[in-house]
């Protein structure tokens, strides 16, 4: 694995050397980062990445002499995020002016090594009649150009879409609106089910992701909107006393977001608001859960739990630039009762509310960047209500979190 990560590395230098890009006439653009990250937590959370990767902090789980299991810190500093990518440009394809772009980091985890990881992967066709498809892997479209400022990994997430997937892209840019329809596929950001979390709810849908969505840009302010359908089949086949049946299942969701962003010269505000139907996928909490089992293959029926999230993100300044971040989730349960809490599946399908503040700064020159971070996140956990999906007999936790970074850009 090494090795292997040694020659892509070398192959991302080569062809983004001068006297490749003379011969094939194109231009490459190669960029990166190296980047260290320390975080203390005051109580165990749900994170990934070696804990980098902060998402919510884990409830109260008691042993025998009443103590708290979770109720322990843990730290850590890490250089994985450090990043590499390549754009390439100059090429003609008919009126379509061609480009790539290829972008990878070491977040990528096998066993206890870290490797290459892709991040975006695409291919884009631009025409001067202001249309232009992209194919490939990059951001979905509800994590979108409106997006927090801050210093943690996360980017705002779970209360912040953050999802990367290969898709079949379209944009319409005229007048200050940009129109946007998207097909995607997953693969790295997976939906959860009766196998955990896997890909095979996607493909064998048969039916890819879509989003609509349109953005109006006036002076300094962009406003927009957009919706998303997801389509998943959990199970194609179900046992039944030690029989297999195949059956024909399939859960629907749709989620719409509103977002709004000011860029001033010195000001920025952000603010994104989802009511999200089983998007845990995109990192934020919900997912569905089986509503009936009939029939001599006991074929099963499924709904999505609604979540309303909302992120308000303010950020002052240039060279030494404050930020503020507020997040808040709420759990709106479902249309449809469900048939046992074993059955629903998801990330965070026991929180009622979740409320996080980032309070940060940092300092900022041409090729650096050094920031720190502090964040408190409290979720209020409870028993799931089979009857309407929401949660009940509350009780809630914190974290506290000190993040810093060190970033040198190239």
């Amino acid at each position: 694995m090494k090795k292997l990560n040694f020659l892509l590395l070398l192959a991302l230098m080569l062809v983004a050397s001068p006297g490749i890009a003379k011969k094939s006439n194109l231009k490459y653009d190669f960029y990166g980062f190296v980047r260290g990250d320390f975080f203390f937590d005051s109580r165990a959370s749900v994170a990934s990445n070696n804990e980098l990767f902060y998402l919510y902090p884990l409830p109260q789980e008691f042993d025998p002499n009443g103590e708290d299991l979770n109720a322990y810190p843990s730290s850590g500093f890490f250089s994985f995020v450090t990043r590499l990518g390549l754009d390439v440009t100059g090429q003609k394809i008919g009126s379509a002016t061609a480009s790539a772009k290829i972008e990878v980091d070491f977040a990528g985890f096998s066993g206890s090594h870290t490797m290459l990881r892709i991040r975006n992967a695409y291919m884009k066709f631009d025409w001067e009649s202001n249309h232009s498809i992209l194919l490939g892997q990059t951001w979905h479209p509800l994590f979108g150009s409106v997006t927090p400022s801050m210093t943690n990994l996360s980017t705002g997430a779970p209360f912040q879409p953050f999802n990367r997937s290969p898709q079949i892209r379209y944009e319409f840019n005229h007048n200050g609106w940009r129109l946007t329809a998207a097909a995607m596929w997953q693969l790295q950001y997976l939906s959860n089910g009766p196998i955990g979390s896997n890909v095979e709810y996607s493909l064998k849908s048969c039916i890819p992701e879509l989003y609509v969505g349109a953005d109006y840009y006036v002076n300094r302010w962009q406003l927009g909107g957009g919706l998303d359908m997801l389509s998943l089949k959990p199970r194609t086949e179900s046992v039944v006393n030690d029989k297999i049946y195949k059956v024909n299942e399939r859960m629907n969701a749709v989620s719409g977001e509103l977002h709004m962003k000011y860029s001033g010269k010195k000001w920025n505000v952000g603010v994104k608001s989802v009511l999200a139907s089983a998007l845990d996928h995109t990192l934020l909490l919900g997912g569905y859960g089986v509503t009936s089992i009939a029939g001599s293959n006991m074929e099963q029926k499924y709904t999505p739990l609604h979540n309303s999230t909302t992120w308000l993100n303010i950020t002052y300044g240039k060279t030494w630039k404050p930020t503020l971040f507020v997040g808040y989730m709420k759990n709106l349960g479902a249309y449809e009762g469900f048939v046992s809490t074993d059955k629903i599946y998801g990330r965070g399908t026991n929180i009622d509310q979740l409320l996080g503040v980032n309070i940060g700064l940092s300092y900022n020159r041409p090729a650096w960047t050094f920031g720190i971070e502090y964040s408190t996140s409290t979720a209020w956990y409870g028993d799931i209500n089979l009857n309407t999906g929401r949660v009940i007999n509350t009780n809630d936790v914190t974290n506290n979190r000190v993040a810093a970074i060190a970033v040198f850009h190239f």
